[in-house]
């Protein structure tokens, strides 16, 4: 989950700790990451129609870098102490600005190199364009973390099936889907599952699409662990 804004005190007191690790962060950087790279709180660019985020907004982070050949190609360092509570969600968004009702397909694959240790998910985050819905899509996970919210089921959409949670973090409704069993490579019909929460269980109207972001939510990653994006698609229209 990404929030939509960090008070100016707040990114204040962490720059000077993310400014020290700077330098460290981009050592841990593959060799082959020749096009970008940021060790930044806030770093972003766009390649190839993708925007790519460093995310760092949580409490008690440590040092994390991200690199990227491309919009489809790119990966991150973390180093995130061994406690409690989301750190960073470093991603790759698509914007699609369309309601639901006027896709045809929305769909996306991906290919994922990720740690043994940690404590982590390797997740969709599917925004409305007000930002009131977030759906989340977690193809695997590690470690001590959970969703947000109470057990709705188990469901079998978009080629795969999931576990699905409700809940509200306060500032909007969250759609949890867990895949039942850990995939780092798959395709997912996004669509039917944005038609199901619509139509099926009523909890969305006809909202507008925005941002399909992928990426990994980390808790920790002590020590310094290495996720690697060798490849993502995201299509839809």
């Amino acid at each position: 989950m990404a929030p939509r804004t960090l008070s100016t005190l707040s990114k204040a007191l962490l720059a000077p700790a993310l400014a020290l690790g700077a330098t460290a962060g981009l050592a841990a950087a593959p060799a082959q990451a020749a096009v970008w790279n940021s060790c930044d709180q806030w770093g972003n660019t766009t390649l190839n129609g993708y925007t790519l985020y460093n995310n760092i907004w949580g409490s008690g982070a440590g040092r994390q870098c991200v690199w990227a050949n491309s919009g489809t190609n790119w990966g991150v360092w973390a180093d995130h102490p061994n406690t409690g509570g989301i750190k960073s969600y470093p991603n790759a968004k698509k914007v699609i600005n369309k309601p639901i009702t006027s896709l045809t397909s929305l769909t996306s694959s991906y290919n994922v190199t990720v740690p043994a240790a940690g404590a982590y998910n390797t997740s969709y985050d599917i925004w409305d364009t007000d930002y009131d819905h977030e759906i989340m899509l977690w193809v695997n996970y590690n470690g001590a973390v959970g969703p947000l919210g109470t057990a709705q089921g188990t469901v079998s959409l978009g080629g795969h099936t999931w576990n699905v949670y409700k809940g509200n973090n306060g500032a909007n409704e969250v759609y949890s889907f867990l895949r039942t069993a850990d995939s780092t490579a798959g395709t997912v019909n996004i669509l039917p599952i944005l038609k199901w929460i619509k139509d099926t269980k009523g909890w969305i109207g006809n909202e507008t699409i925005g941002d399909v972001q992928f990426g990994y939510e980390i808790t920790s990653s002590a020590g310094g662990l290495d996720f690697r994006t060798d490849n993502l698609t995201v299509s839809g229209g």
